[in-house]
């Protein structure tokens, strides 16, 4: 049987690897990355009411007049959603890097994440 994608295959995989052993809760509710070609996104999420506390993307009207790297995006989203997971209460996280590698992007979101004030 042939695999049509296998990046994605093995992202997924990875990503249900890391699901089983991570969970958000009321007290550290989960931090979740997604990257587009273009686009980065971050979520901090209650898994045990399923629902989505605080989000940024780089899609926000604030980056949209502003060329900037890729890197330079994520480090931004990663101080976005630093300040607004504080301003609605929320201090500590668990870090679900989603199956991807924890470099480039997913890295420099995490890390401005922990300047920011996060903790994970």
């Amino acid at each position: 049987m042939a695999i049509k994608n296998r990046k994605e295959y093995r992202r997924n995989r990875i990503k249900l690897r890391v699901r089983k052993l991570i969970s958000g809760t009321a007290e550290q509710p989960r931090l979740t990355v997604f990257r587009s070609n273009k686009q980065i996104y971050a979520q901090i999420i209650n898994d045990l009411e399923g629902k989505t506390l605080v989000s940024a993307s780089s899609r926000v009207p604030e980056f949209s007049g502003t060329p900037m790297a890729k890197i330079e995006q994520a480090k931004e989203v990663g101080k976005l959603i630093a300040q607004r997971a504080l301003e609605a209460g929320i201090e500590n996280v668990v870090f679900d890097r989603n199956g991807y590698l924890y470099h480039g992007r997913i890295k420099s979101l995490a890390e401005a994440a922990r300047e920011g004030g996060l903790k994970f």
